[in-house]
């Protein structure tokens, strides 16, 4: 039915290119595994209180948003549930959380306005380690 063949015009990134095709369908038949999405679960959890526990040991203020494998960590008073809240966070010592996560090899959102995501690749030493850089971090942040 898509076009030149068929009546209906389809566009976009990746558009019908066979590799990401075939990447989708791989992604689809792991996402229909039993147990993939309480796994996914316990991903996300790992990372949010990694998070979390960062910032509380270091006496950073932050609050961490997570639904399954997608968070967001915002340097902020309040529990986040509205778009003025959003902000009215930090968005300066959220961009240097950034750049020092990312020297030191971990690889976040790069804005407070976008999502993080965990993936089945992740492991719980990959967590670990990436709670362990958060820490190292936020020590900074909390000068």
């Amino acid at each position: 039915m898509a076009a030149p063949l068929g009546p209906a015009y389809q566009a976009g990134t990746l558009s019908g290119n066979p590799l990401a095709v075939a990447a989708g369908i791989a992604c689809l038949t792991e996402l229909a595994k039993p147990g993939v999405y309480e796994r996914l679960e316990e991903l996300g959890a790992l990372a949010e209180q990694g998070i979390a526990s960062a910032a509380d040991a270091t006496g950073v203020t932050l609050t961490v948003n997570r639904v399954g494998s997608a968070y967001t960590a915002f340097f902020g008073e309040v529990p986040i549930t509205t778009w003025d809240e959003v902000a009215d966070c930090d968005t300066e010592r959220y961009a240097a959380y950034f750049h020092g996560m990312l020297a030191r090899g971990v690889y976040t959102a790069p804005s407070q306005f976008e999502a993080g995501f965990v993936s089945l690749a992740h492991t719980e030493d990959n967590l670990a380690f990436a709670a362990e850089q958060a820490r190292a971090t936020m020590e900074i942040l909390a000068v």
